[in-house]
């Protein structure tokens, strides 16, 4: 098992790992807010969260050399359901040659206040 971090996603707001890497090519990646890492601050839009979370979980894959392509499993928490067709819409530009397989749910909270989360799996 190895833990996996870098400096190009935000820093863990709890006690947890940006993601771990198992030996049998599974990577986990801890949920993602749009959190912008050089500043910690969250945008204000879920436009703007999303994108910043799908790119925080692009640079988490890069650490060890996953491509999306190697996502096979999503969750995306929501505080709005209401907002599933603009995260869907940016989503699929996101996920362009291959559509893992995904979970989203309407939450009452999340941390710092953001609108959405994403965790991934991936394998290679």
């Amino acid at each position: 098992m190895k833990y996996i971090s870098t400096d190009k996603a935000p820093s863990a707001v709890g006690p947890y790992s940006q993601a771990i890497k198992l030996n049998n090519g599974y990577l986990y990646i801890s949920g993602q807010l749009g959190l912008i890492p050089e500043t910690m601050k969250l945008p204000t839009d879920i436009i703007t969260q999303t994108l910043q979370a799908l790119k925080n979980i692009d640079e988490i894959l890069k650490v060890e050399n996953y491509l999306k392509d190697n996502v096979i499993k999503t969750t995306i928490l929501l505080t709005n359901i209401d907002d599933f067709p603009e995260v869907n819409k940016i989503y699929e530009t996101f996920f362009v040659n291959h559509k893992p397989a995904r979970s989203t749910f309407a939450v009452k909270a999340l941390p710092k206040n953001a609108l959405i989360e994403i965790e991934v799996i991936a394998f290679k």
